[in-house]
């Protein structure tokens, strides 16, 4: 049986014999600066110290060993306000253990989410303060990160909770600020609490949970923040936390927090799956257009699909899929352009930059595949894919300002991810959050999990009625797209026997 015992503020005397992972220091620091206003005048500032202490896992004893003689291992828990505070190759390796080589996450790599902050999309003056979680060794190993940062507002989330914020300030209580473990403006499922592979692993992870819910509840009973306005005049804020949000955490996680007194609440987007078309199409000798199998295996859709990808050639566009030294920094302008034209008409808000794109092709190399359009030697439409151990991942999409082709968004982003899988061997694409249109182009309804805990005890009692409520309508409503889906009847069970043979 594992026992964790906690020593808060101690220090550890004397030297350990010590064997580095990859070590690194990282500095503990405390918070002193908020980034949102007041309407209300605020006692005095305090300066809140988010070191959270020392803890000593001590294991079960082996047969024949006396108790003295196991050693136990100290660990500490500390926030850093930035991920380059940390190596690459330690944030990486915790990373690569959560999810296991077969499970790669781009999105959780230290190349993709320092270039949101290096960019200034996931920053203070963004509403996005990074906090990331620490833990490490007597011997200055880490073993474990967390994304995690306090938030002024809700948007960029994809998990929505803007009705409960409502709620609060009804009631004349603050719901911001908040603590968010999440990828910021990616609603891709992935392990959020990464942990390296030690025979510690489990308890590092309670200890981790433990510390989670810690600091939201030090930062609630620290009263008051000295923030800066956006002319960097000094202001003063009398605030509390509300609560703490973990989006899109593997189910794995999602049970294990529901034991730790997490709200568990689920959503719905929609996933294609590679059924093996490759070798299908093989074995039915179409060539090398694998989409087709996936198309034969639909029902009604199949004619609007084959007329969508009619029309590409009908319009003298020309599609590539570009990975690597292949995009260029032309690419990424134009993408950009195309970015932001999505995000005007759709009156969103453009979260990203220029140089954010320019950094992510530049850390994350052949990881990074993007579909273009082309018209002539004009490129006039793109869409952002990034490629997981066995997903693809499709982030975003968009045209030439005041252009119209039809039907390009579903090539570019659909059909076009459908066949980079194929080709790439990879199990799923997942096409980003919500669009029902997606079912008939073969994507279908998966569950999404996200995790809340709640300060508030009324509050809390309040928002669990209502999880209950929308999970039975969430449940009900994936079942029937099921039922409803435009596979043929028994298509699984054949492509499943056709795999065996």
């Amino acid at each position: 049986m594992i026992v964790l015992s906690r020593q808060m503020a101690t220090k550890v005397h004397g030297k350990a014999q010590c064997r580095h992972i990859r070590g690194t220091s990282v500095q503990v620091h405390r918070i002193s600066a908020l980034f949102w206003g007041s309407k209300k005048s605020a006692a005095p500032p305090q300066e809140v110290d988010f070191s959270l202490g020392d803890f000593t896992l001590t294991g079960s004893t082996p047969e024949g060993i006396s108790a003295n003689e196991v050693k136990s291992k100290r660990i500490s828990v500390s926030v850093v306000s930035s991920i380059l505070e940390v190596s690459p190759n330690d944030w990486d390796a915790c990373a690569l253990d959560a999810t296991g080589p077969e499970k790669y996450n781009p999105f959780l790599t230290h190349g993709f989410l320092s270039s949101l902050e290096e960019s200034n999309c996931a920053v203070k003056e963004t509403g996005w303060m990074p906090r990331h979680m620490i833990v490490k060794d007597e011997c200055e190993n880490i073993l474990g990160v967390v994304p995690l940062y306090l938030k002024s507002h809700s948007y960029g989330e994809f998990v929505f909770d803007h009705s409960w914020a409502d709620a609060y300030y009804n009631f004349g209580a603050r719901y911001y600020p908040k603590l968010q473990c999440c990828v910021p403006f990616t609603p891709v499922t992935g392990p959020r609490i990464l942990i390296r592979n030690t025979s510690f692993k489990d308890q590092v992870f309670d200890v981790m949970v433990s510390a989670l819910k810690e600091l939201a509840a030090k930062a609630s009973v620290s009263s008051s923040f000295r923030i800066s306005t956006a002319e960097d005049a000094p202001a003063l804020l009398h605030s509390q936390l509300s609560s703490l949000h973990i989006t899109f955490p593997s189910e794995n996680e999602w049970q294990k927090l529901k034991e730790g007194g997490f709200l568990q609440r689920i959503g719905m987007q929609y996933h294609w799956k590679n059924r093996n078309y490759k070798k299908l199409a093989s074995r039915l000798n179409l060539g090398n257009n694998h989409l087709n199998w996936t198309l034969m295996a639909m029902d009604d859709s199949r004619k609007e699909c084959m007329d969508v990808i009619g029309m590409i050639s009908v319009q003298n566009l020309t599609m590539k899929r570009l990975r690597g030294y292949e995009i260029k920094a032309r690419h990424w302008d134009s993408f950009y352009n195309f970015y932001r034209n999505t995000t005007n008409n759709k009156w969103g808000t453009p979260y990203l930059t220029r140089e954010f794109f320019h950094n992510l092709g530049s850390k994350m190399g052949d990881q990074v595949l993007l579909v273009v359009a082309e018209e002539g030697e004009e490129l006039v439409a793109g869409a952002l894919n990034l490629i997981g151990g066995d997903t693809l991942f499709g982030r975003l999409w968009g045209c030439q300002p005041q252009a119209y082709y039809p039907s390009l968004h579903f090539e570019a982003c659909y059909y076009q991810a459908i066949e980079a899988a194929i080709e790439l061997n990879l199990n799923t694409v997942e096409a980003g959050a919500q669009g029902e249109h997606k079912i008939q182009r073969g994507y279908m309804p998966v569950t999404t999990y996200s995790c809340h805990y709640l300060m508030d005890k009324s509050f809390r009692k309040a928002i669990e009625e209502f999880l209950v409520r929308e999970s039975t309508q969430v449940r009900l409503v994936t079942k029937l797209l099921h039922e409803s889906g435009p596979f043929k009847e028994g298509i699984q069970q054949i492509e499943e026997n056709e795999a065996l043979t």
